[in-house]
């Protein structure tokens, strides 16, 4: 049974080292220990930087669940205290701080989302302010007497912003020796994380090393892209793992074509043999024997039932059916209040951001009202009148 006995199959070894891994160090310790039926703590750590998961963080944490699941001790850290300073992982800019009250909102939902891909009750969960809250100055010094500058700015994010002569703060320098603090503390043997993470999880080693600790194993994956093929956080281009069913599908089949096979590699338990299947469909389309909308309303089915169910899996796709290939209105819609004009309206609600996007949206002819394209910036409206923005977003006028 899970959490009595580790499981050392040669089959399920292999998955975990091979799908979903971009590097791995140190690969053959690691074979060792795993192999030998050692019980292993395989820690990852998530910063509430935002108000919600999306399905690139779920690429780690599935990888977090095979550990799980083959019976080593799964540690999920939540970053409340280095979430003060900020990752500058991947960062051309400085990071502004976040309050004490904004990264309680924001981890609010954090275990209830991470709970749908690993098991919660069998995970160790813990919060990083746990240890630092406890600490004096005099460990600071301590810590970062035992690293250099010239080291931590060897970092490429580092090195991009100093010939851009962009700021970095002090407490940016200071981040990855935090987290790497956070594997001492907890004694992990093996830390997981993006590939934009490699910096920290080997800082996690170095300071294990200095406080004569085994240094832990890495194993990083793959980033994904967003749904308009940009690897950014930009707004709007992420799929949340608590987004409405619905929105889930139609945003899963915005996703262009060429990242289908990654998603569903990376996503999904589609089989492999599955999966090249798709490739050559993609790569052949005159002669695939499946339609590349049929894989990918597959792929949006299995999303969205992965963390709804499959009554809600259903339904999206036939509202997504009803809506976009026989062009009906959704069956259900969000109720806004009236402003009287279009862009006060649709802003005020939160539909769209500013009234300069809603302005640059009605020139590129990306609004219509009643099913009729906005030609002007002044439209009035009235109750009853249904408002589309751009291909996925109604909602309906009080």
């Amino acid at each position: 049974m899970f959490g009595k006995k580790v499981i050392t199959d040669e089959q399920k070894v292999e998955k975990l080292f091979t799908r979903g891994v971009e590097e791995i160090i140190d690969r053959k310790h690691l074979e060792e220990r795993l192999r030998s039926g050692e019980k292993l703590r395989v820690k990852l750590g998530i910063d509430p930087t935002a108000k919600d998961l999306h399905l690139g963080h779920t690429v780690v944490l599935r990888k977090l669940r095979q550990f799980q699941d083959m019976g080593h001790q799964a540690v999920f850290i939540i970053g409340d205290f280095t979430a003060t300073i900020g990752d500058p992982s991947g960062r051309d800019t400085l990071r502004p701080s976040l309050t004490p009250e904004q990264i309680k909102e924001n981890m609010r939902n954090y275990l209830k989302e991470a709970g749908k891909v690993i098991n919660i009750k069998k995970t160790e969960v813990r919060y990083n302010s746990e240890w630092y809250n406890k600490k004096k100055l005099d460990f600071l010094m301590e810590l970062s007497s035992k690293f250099t500058i010239a080291r931590l700015l060897e970092r490429d994010d580092f090195q991009k912003r100093l010939k851009q002569d962009v700021e970095i703060s002090m407490l940016e320098i200071m981040y990855p020796i935090l987290q790497g603090q956070d594997s001492l503390e907890i004694k992990a043997d093996v830390e997981l994380g993006g590939t934009d993470q490699k910096f920290n999880l080997l800082m996690g080693r170095k300071v294990q090393k200095r406080y004569g600790q085994p240094e832990q194993d890495i194993m990083t994956v793959p980033l994904i892209e967003g749904t308009d093929g940009i690897r950014s956080k930009s707004l709007g281009n992420y799929i949340g793992i608590s987004d409405e069913p619905s929105n889930m599908f139609g945003k899963v089949m915005s996703v262009p074509d060429e990242l289908m096979v990654k998603y569903f590699l990376l996503l999904t338990d589609t089989p492999e043999e599955e999966i090249e299947r798709l490739r050559k469909d993609r790569l052949t389309p005159s002669i695939a024997k499946t339609p590349l909308k049929e894989w990918k309303e597959r792929l949006a089915s299995e999303l969205v039932k992965t963390y709804h169910g499959a009554a809600a899996a259903q339904k999206a796709k036939d509202e997504w059916e009803r809506v976009f290939s026989k062009g009906e209105l959704p069956s259900e819609m969000e109720e806004i209040e009236s402003k009287g004009w279009l862009i006060q309206t649709i802003v005020t609600a939160g539909v769209v951001p500013s009234n300069s996007e809603a302005k640059r949206l009605i020139d590129q002819k990306a609004i219509k009202v009643n099913d009729k394209t906005v030609e002007t910036w002044g439209l009035s409206l009235k109750s009853g009148d249904v408002v589309q923005v751009g291909p996925k977003r109604f909602v309906r006028i009080k």
